[in-house]
């Protein structure tokens, strides 16, 4: 082969290599489309599922806020918000899942408070001995041993009527003669009620004497606080979280 025909083969053999490699680059440009394609008909089809999941979970929280139950509402509510921040369901029922939250605690609150009172139903000579009885939120120091909480009593008795007292572990109340106790509920202004210390060693208790104001006062706010004299001198308060009070255990008071 001459060197002339030689350098008339070259030209023709590199465009021959360009064609080859443009053929093997094709398929490869082809595949690479064709992967991302794919994976973002994968993405659309993920995120479809995920907002087809975020209508359902929308349509339980429409349900349970329609019909006030507020905790189902409030755990819908908080799933769609962790888990579907960007969805326009979360957009549209965040307004209502605040007000689910709140009113949820509300109703833990007021089951909490309920749990604090004590309600019993005793037999006794002619008939049933009906109480309900709750402890102040902090232990009260009588200056006299250990500080207990003190328990408020409302009792319902067949034959010694309705009564409402305190009832202290260690220490006594200065009230033999009589005396007034302080009553204030959440922030009134206190309310002076008559009380007396009866002469027993039975219990260590003060009786407030008009025990039908007492237990509506009691119905009738979330704290009560009751500010006693004690015998070790000066005054002692102790405060009963009351917002929990079912009036109907005592249903004649």
């Amino acid at each position: 082969m001459t060197h002339e025909s030689m350098n008339r083969g070259r030209p023709q053999a590199l465009k021959l290599a360009l064609v080859l490699a443009a053929l093997i680059a094709l398929p490869a440009c082809d595949s690479a489309e064709k992967q991302k394609a794919a994976a973002a008909a994968a993405a659309a089809e993920q995120g479809a599922a995920k907002e087809s999941k975020a209508q359902e979970i929308g349509k339980q929280f429409d349900a349970q806020f329609a019909q006030h139950n507020w905790e189902l509402a409030r755990a819908h509510g908080e799933e769609l918000v962790v888990m579907h921040p960007d969805s326009p369901v979360t957009a549209r029922i965040r307004a209502q899942y605040e007000e689910a939250k709140v009113k949820a605690d509300e109703m833990r609150e007021q089951r909490r408070m309920a749990g604090l009172w004590e309600y019993q139903s005793v037999a006794v000579k002619g008939g049933s001995q009906l109480s309900a009885a709750i402890y102040s939120k902090k232990p009260v120091d009588t200056g006299v041993g250990t500080p207990y909480p003190v328990r408020l009593i409302f009792r319902d008795h067949p034959e010694w009527g309705r009564s409402s007292y305190l009832v202290l572990e260690n220490g006594d109340f200065d009230c033999y003669g009589g005396c007034k106790v302080q009553v204030t509920l959440d922030d009134k202004p206190p309310r002076a009620m008559a009380a007396s210390r009866p002469k027993t060693d039975e219990a260590i208790a003060m009786f407030i004497e008009d025990e039908r104001a007492l237990w509506r006062l009691a119905g009738g706010a979330k704290t009560m606080s009751i500010e006693f004299p004690i015998k070790m001198g000066g005054t002692r308060t102790a405060v009963f979280e009351v917002g929990g009070l079912d009036k109907g255990r005592l249903a004649k008071w």
